[in-house]
């Protein structure tokens, strides 16, 4: 009935893996970013009418009051463009939000929060507003945000009043029928939406009747009421209220849970995020010599780091390393092949770094931005080996330390990665393994694991001693 928050981030986390996550986002989330929800947008119109908003709960009715009085629509619409229109400030809700691998957003709101968030991800969205978007795809699309009350830039066909409501089903139905299908298929998380929708509460009751106990689960977040203010009396009541409002929202699969401040939704979702990362692995090496390995063991290496990772189901995210790259890629292919469920998108991805750029400068700035994407979808970091050949003359060896692999080690580091530096390959993976036992307080799920790292060139173990600290860190 009652979600804790460790649950949610177990559950909610598991549902973007495989696919079947799903944000459905009301006014709360906006305000945030400096936008006001329906009780402010409608304050004015309230005022006008001779109300106190503070004193209305049908804000329908008031806009529908508004509306009667002044004969029309216009007025209205200006408010939605005048209180939606401004430039929006920083919303780390949103930003956490469309940065995770979720393609089902809907929303209630006008504003254009979620659309620009998921663009600046650097993801393409596909934006439904009108009944007839729902038919065409766009293509290569990486999510779909469903407006189902319409959009700050059409506010005439903006859901607001009674009578907006009441025609849905002439002019939107068709964004029901879509609602619906998605709640039974996905497990939802419900951010700053409020449960007295008459849209929502439809769809939810319909699901309801046909499913009856074999609903989908989802969750919403409440924040605890408050005492501020309010006699021993009126508090009891709000408690009880919000208790009886958060069990009738399990009728529906919706399981709440309960906050003390607002912040702890980003805290929430900022441990969402990390467990998903999680499951994502950076393999960074490169190897123009294999020093005290044999390039065969080297080579046989990297192959079981990769395939071992996919077997367990991460995903492995690689630029590409000269010496190490094709063998990471064969270690991940073979296992692909050999599962029948598993497929090479959800399991690999390869990110080869551009080549022939000419301008040193240029490329130092490409290739730091390019380590800086690669990196941020992971949260995990593997090294080896790390070296290159700097001589012009291709018959000879100048062997340095690779720079790139320091770099994405320092980047690692910023973006809070678990970080597995197997120091018996030596070279940059030795630095960073030396880095580490030097401050080994920053990396607590290392102790214990740091000899073996070090020492041990059993391929099985290393292997072995890696994912254990993969799976170990999760937990910390």
């Amino acid at each position: 009935m009652f979600a804790t928050k460790e649950e949610l981030i177990k559950k909610y986390s598991e549902a973007i893996k495989e696919g079947n996550a799903a944000i459905f986002a009301g006014a709360g989330l906006s305000i945030a970013s400096g936008y006001i929800d329906w009780k402010e947008l409608l304050r004015p119109f309230a005022s006008q009418l001779g109300l106190d908003i503070e004193k209305e709960n049908d804000y329908l009715a008031i806009a529908q009051y508004y509306r009667n009085e002044r004969f029309g629509r216009a007025s209205v619409n200006e408010t939605i463009l005048s209180a939606f229109s401004k430039e929006a400030k920083e919303n780390p809700n949103i930003d956490i939000i469309t940065r995770l691998p979720i393609s089902t957003y809907w929303t209630t709101n006008y504003d254009h929060l979620i659309e620009n968030g998921i663009e600046k991800s650097n993801r393409l969205a596909d934006v439904k507003i009108e009944v007839d978007q729902l038919s065409c795809s766009k293509y290569d699309r990486d999510a779909v945000v469903y407006k189902m009350h319409g959009d700050v830039e059409r506010p005439s066909r903006a859901v607001l009043t009674k009578d907006d409501y009441v025609l849905y089903d002439r002019s939107r139905k068709l964004f029901k029928t879509v609602l619906k299908g998605d709640l039974i298929s996905k497990t939802f998380l419900f951010i700053g939406f409020s449960f007295e929708d008459p849209n929502l509460d439809y769809v939810l009751n319909q699901i309801h009747a046909l499913l009856d106990e074999n609903i989908h689960e989802h969750y919403c977040f409440f924040r605890r009421v408050k005492k501020d203010g309010l006699s021993d009396k009126d508090y009891g009541y709000a408690q009880a209220r919000q208790e009886l409002k958060a069990k009738d929202l399990a009728r529906y699969g919706i399981q709440t849970v309960f906050i003390d401040e607002y912040s702890e939704i980003t805290e929430t979702l900022m441990a969402i995020e990390t467990a998903v990362k999680h499951n994502n692995v950076f393999i960074s090496g490169s190897a123009a010599e294999y020093g005290t390995w044999n390039k065969d063991d080297a080579e046989r290496l990297a192959y079981e780091v990769a395939r071992s990772m996919v077997r367990d189901d991460f995903r492995i995210i690689s630029g590409f390393g000269f010496g190490i790259g094709s063998t990471v890629v064969n270690g991940a292919l073979d296992e692909i092949y050999r599962s029948k469920y598993k497929h090479t998108e959800e399991h690999l991805c390869l990110r080869p770094f551009p080549q022939g750029i000419k301008d040193d400068d240029e490329r130092k700035r490409l290739y730091t931005k390019y380590r800086k994407d690669m990196i941020a979808e992971t949260g995990v970091s593997v090294f080896l080996f790390g070296n290159k050949n700097v001589s012009k003359d291709l018959t000879k060896k100048d062997i340095v330390d690779a720079d790139g692999c320091l770099e994405e080690f320092q980047i690692s580091k910023e973006n809070g990665n678990v970080i597995i530096p197997i120091g018996s390959t030596g070279y940059v993976a030795k630095k960073i393994l030396d880095e580490i036992k030097s401050d080994i307080n920053r990396y607590p799920y290392l102790e214990g694991y740091t000899d073996i790292l070090e020492k041990t060139t059993d391929i099985s173990k290393i292997v072995e001693t890696v994912l254990e600290i993969i799976r170990k860190s999760s937990q910390i």
